[in-house]
């Protein structure tokens, strides 16, 4: 989408569903509270995700199984805090819709009501699209997620490249037809992402999907070189900021030690 102006109006999902139709590429960006969140909201991101990956980056488990509705609900209040422009999409974490789709409807409804989100993502395709489709019917925007579906690592036997191309088409398909306005690929080969982009209505969002998607997702620690627990072959670091920050402190135990800081212009006289 284009660049923002200082009186730029909050994307919608509509706005962020026609931009594919201006071939208008998309930004999206993964953060979790609101010092981020103003950060990139700022800079011109057309939408914020507040993904459950907070599990693995803010968190510290081994995967997002871990994360309670509870806990996206407020890291979705703080985002939505320090957004001005941005769309926000909330995930909807492990086990929080996969029951039903009553389940599915009130839970997102958490999200949009008590978080403040403007839509929700949910993983999977075909076994998700009834869901999706009562979430759409209650009012609820969806965006969905296929390929590398983190919720289902252990299915999956670990976070690996998904080849399965006419499973993942049928269910990039089934999200669309529920009544999605946005799809995230995500660790698929990049002739995949192609023909999905491709087959579908819906804007795609590549993660690890190649540069034929209808936008990318990075998340805010890794774009940034915050997070240094793994580093996936798709993501780029656009700064080192986690070594900068271990500068600066290094700097400031120095100076204490030395006792040169606080100095004179610190003090209240």
């Amino acid at each position: 989408m284009s660049q923002p102006s200082a009186v730029s109006r909050p994307v919608t999902v509509p706005e962020f569903r026609a931009a594919k139709g201006r071939a208008e590429k998309l930004t999206v960006v993964t953060a979790y509270d609101c010092t981020a969140a103003k950060l990139v909201d700022a800079a011109g991101v057309d939408a914020i995700l507040v993904g459950d990956s907070l599990g693995t980056v803010v968190q510290g488990h081994p995967n997002t199984l871990p994360v309670t509705l509870a806990q996206m609900v407020y890291h979705t209040s703080l985002v939505v805090r320090g957004t001005a422009r941005a769309l926000v999409v909330a995930d909807l974490p492990f086990l929080t819709y996969q029951v039903s789709p009553r389940q599915a409807v009130k839970n997102a409804g958490k999200l949009l009501k008590q978080g403040g989100a403007a839509a929700v993502k949910m993983e999977g395709g075909e076994r998700t699209a009834e869901a999706i489709a009562a979430c759409v019917r209650a009012d609820v925007p969806v965006m969905g997620h296929v390929g590398l579906t983190p919720q289902s690592v252990n299915r999956f036997g670990g976070f690996k490249v998904q080849r399965d191309a006419e499973h993942i088409l049928a269910d990039a398909r089934a999200i669309e037809q529920a009544g999605a306005f946005a799809l995230v690929i995500e660790c698929v080969p990049s002739d995949l992402a192609a023909r999905i982009t491709a087959a579908v209505s819906i804007p795609t969002i590549g993660i690890g999907a190649g540069p034929h998607c209808d936008g990318q997702v990075l998340v805010y620690h890794d774009l940034l070189g915050l997070f240094d627990g793994f580093r996936p072959k798709f993501v780029k670091r656009y700064a080192e900021l986690g070594e900068a920050t271990r500068a600066a402190v290094r700097a400031y135990c120095a100076e204490v030690r030395k006792g040169t800081f606080p100095g004179p212009e610190h003090e209240f006289k």
